[in-house]
């Protein structure tokens, strides 16, 4: 499946949450992340982001689809964080 997730997370905790949001998306600006993931991947992401939130104040929204050609994206602007082949 193709997901876009966004997150507002505490200052404290808005580090971690970045470094695991890296580990199965792809970092498009601020806190935002997009890209396939599997079904068990993301439960797995959601499951270790709860562990680091504090679910009175924090936050995470994350919209699916069952491709990335469903999706239309238009950029106004400049792309601040091309995806590409990283070697």
């Amino acid at each position: 499946m193709y997901v876009i997730a966004v997150y507002d997370i505490g200052e404290k905790r808005v580090g971690k949450i970045l470094k695991l949001f890296r580990r199965y998306l792809n970092w498009i600006q601020n806190s935002v992340f997009e890209g396939e993931i599997t079904e068990v991947k993301l439960l797995e992401l959601k499951g270790k982001a709860r562990c680091i939130m504090e679910m009175e104040t924090d936050s995470i929204i994350i919209f699916k689809s069952r491709q990335e050609k469903w999706l239309e994206k238009e950029i106004v602007g400049i792309e601040p964080n091309e995806l590409g082949n990283i070697l």
